[in-house]
């Protein structure tokens, strides 16, 4: 039998979720104006079954805009004693970690809707290609002082090696 250990998960801020929701929309607006097309033709015959499509889109997107507060919900990460982790997914969870002796960089972006909204997003490269960590929707203090905590970590970490 295995204990489970208490984590101390950090949340993204919640003013990401503006972000995720433009996302979103983003995403399914070409589908949706697809779905319109057959709107446009003068034909009885098709004019009948035209409503299916933009029906089954309109609630496809539905579903997804109803969901991202929850997506945004179940992003996190962790500080631990040797590495940094980061959980995120509803349906699928996944969860990161990324070994501070192994952090080649550590990146901050800000797109314009972020830098609106005062967010970042802090980008955590390694040495293997597929453990990169990714952590949205920090506020811009927040991601510089992580950065700032991480490099310092990682430079410790590397000097005993």
């Amino acid at each position: 039998m295995s204990t489970a250990l208490s984590i101390d998960w950090k949340p993204v801020s919640h003013r990401f979720v503006l972000v995720a929701f433009v996302e979103t929309l983003g995403i399914l607006a070409g589908p949706l104006f697809v779905t319109t097309l057959p709107l446009w033709v003068d034909d009885p015959d098709i004019e009948r079954f035209s409503w299916y499509p933009l029906a089954l889109a309109s609630v496809v997107t539905l579903i997804a805009l109803a969901v991202v507060p929850r997506r945004v919900r179940a992003i996190g990460y962790c500080l631990r004693d040797d590495d940094i982790v980061v959980q995120r997914g509803i349906l699928f969870r996944r969860q990161v970690a990324a070994p501070y002796g192994r952090l080649q960089l550590v990146d901050i972006s800000r797109g314009p809707l972020m830098r609106f909204l005062g967010l970042s997003e802090l980008r955590v490269v390694t040495a293997a290609a597929s453990s990169g960590v990714t952590i949205p929707g920090l506020s811009l203090t927040e991601a510089d002082t992580l950065r700032d905590h991480l490099i310092a970590v990682a430079e410790s970490r590397r000097a005993g090696l």
